[in-house]
């Protein structure tokens, strides 16, 4: 029996690290090639993890929440393999015997990486991204000598131990360390009260209240949605929970988050954006969407306003081609797409993503919702893959759904215009001489002023007017 050893993949184009957001094998379970071991994000996307070969768990070296860099060892798994395999002490070798003793740094000490932690978690074989700490008094003679080596077995059940000492990792279940990374608590400062010296939740909450006083006030810190501040599927909780007394919260930026604010800068600040208005009336398209519900030819399709304002923009795009491009700054190019990768803005718990439908242009109307019901079910449920939010050429967001009228969006980056829908409201409006209660929505064009002038930009907008407005259009301008 030997040891295979399974690392992060690239599970993006050039992504650096993913954050293990969940766990579904534990040590001594039985896995086979292609079974999904654990869920990661990725500044794209949740993406799950399947192992490539069959076996028995044997450790899991990072713990839930952790920041993995692509490349890192995150699963071993024994395996009755080949003798060229790696034997099963070199694959649970702890840290401490990968390089020679050193003198104790304002770091994690060396004796952290070999303290055997709660069950289902090995010893780790190479090193987290953590926050330094100073080394309590007495660690550096600690750590200027060897350790003894770690058993090579699964991590067993731990019975219950005294609290661990000054410099040793303190024991926590993954749930209780993401609480306290989360509320900026440093577990090892951390009275634990928990069987066997485990810092529970509780020990969390009191050092965090006791870290709050009128004298030492926390940096504010921009509010965050509060659906949007835990990854989609974690085993803790949704949120962090928050003492009454605490005033502030910190919220790390990373993930989805972190890439769309990147994305968001630099496309405001590179593409020059221009943003148009238009006001009209949709109730013939509001008409036509209850018509097309009754319609038994497409029984069980989601049809709703997005779905014909969907339509009406790839009408559109036929007659104005050319605002179905990109710049491409390198060449001193515009490119014209032939082909239309539709996105759609859709906001989740992870942050705001842009999903794409491919070659939206070619497909049906049964089609189109059936690819718009999957994309955001999708979305919602944290598994779009990266290949779905890419080559995107042209976007939609629905701010409508929000009680909003409009707004003026940010450009997605590489697209050259995005459509925001605002909401349908009854209103008064001007109708074949009288005033009468129209459903009314108001639309609005941003687009990159270097490859759409005011006219393409105007013709374009007007066109996905003039198709809402009387619909019967989606017919005669197809």
């Amino acid at each position: 029996m030997t040891i295979r050893e399974f690392k992060m993949p690239d599970v993006g184009e050039g992504l650096t690290e993913a954050e293990i957001l969940k766990w579904y094998v534990q040590p001594g379970d039985t896995v086979t090639d292609g079974q999904v071991v654990c869920e990661v994000e990725t500044a794209k996307a949740a993406v799950e993890l399947p192992i490539p070969f069959d076996g028995t768990v044997h450790a899991l070296l990072f713990e839930e929440g952790t920041t993995v860099d692509v490349g890192q060892v995150i699963i071993s798994v024994q395996t009755a393999g080949s003798a060229a395999d790696a034997p099963v002490q070199e694959a649970a070798a702890p840290v401490a015997e990968a390089a020679p003793a050193a003198p104790a740094v304002a770091e994690e000490p060396v004796a952290e990486a070999r303290q055997p932690v709660l069950v289902g978690y090995g010893v780790s074989t190479a090193s987290t991204k953590r926050r330094p700490r100073k080394a309590p008094a007495g660690t550096a003679a600690q750590n200027g000598t060897a350790a003894p080596a770690a058993a090579p077995a699964a991590a067993p059940v731990l019975p219950a131990v005294p609290a661990q000492p000054s410099g040793e990792r303190p024991l926590a279940k993954p749930p209780v360390r993401k609480l306290a990374k989360d509320l900026g608590i440093d577990l090892a400062s951390v009275v634990p009260t928990g069987d066997g010296g485990v810092v529970t939740r509780e020990d969390v909450h009191a050092a965090a209240a006791a870290a709050i006083t009128p004298q030492a006030a926390p940096v504010v810190a921009a509010p965050v949605a509060p659906q949007a501040q835990a990854p989609v599927a974690a085993a803790a909780a949704a949120a962090p929970a928050v003492e009454p007394s605490a005033r502030e919260t910190r919220i790390p930026v990373k993930g989805v988050r972190k890439v769309t604010a990147q994305a968001m800068v630099g496309s405001a600040f590179t593409a020059p954006h221009v943003t148009e208005f238009i006001t009209l009336d949709v109730t013939r398209t509001m008409k036509l969407v209850q018509e097309l519900k009754d319609d038994p030819d497409l029984a069980g399709l989601r049809i709703n306003p997005l779905l014909l304002i969907a339509k009406a923009v790839l009408v559109a795009i036929r007659r104005n081609p050319d605002v179905n491009a990109s710049w491409d700054e390198a060449a001193q190019e515009i490119v014209l797409k032939h082909y239309v990768n539709l996105g759609i803005a859709a906001a989740t718990p992870r942050g705001l993503i842009v999903p794409n439908i491919k070659d939206a242009h070619a497909k049906t109307l049964g089609e189109l919702s059936e690819s718009l019901s999957s994309l955001v079910a999708t979305a919602r449920d944290g598994k779009t893959s990266p290949a779905d939010m890419q080559n995107g050429t042209i976007t939609i967001t629905n701010v409508g759904v929000f009680g909003v009228d409009t707004g003026t969006p940010i450009l997605n980056p590489g697209e050259s215009a995005i459509l925001a829908v605002g909401a349908i409201k009854l209103q008064p409006w001007v109708h074949k001489g009288k005033v009468k209660p129209r459903q009314v929505t108001t639309l609005a064009l941003s687009f990159d002023h270097r490859l759409i002038d005011g006219e393409l930009g105007s013709k374009f907008l007007a066109d996905i007017a003039a198709v809402l407005e009387h619909p019967r259009r989606l017919i005669t301008w197809s």
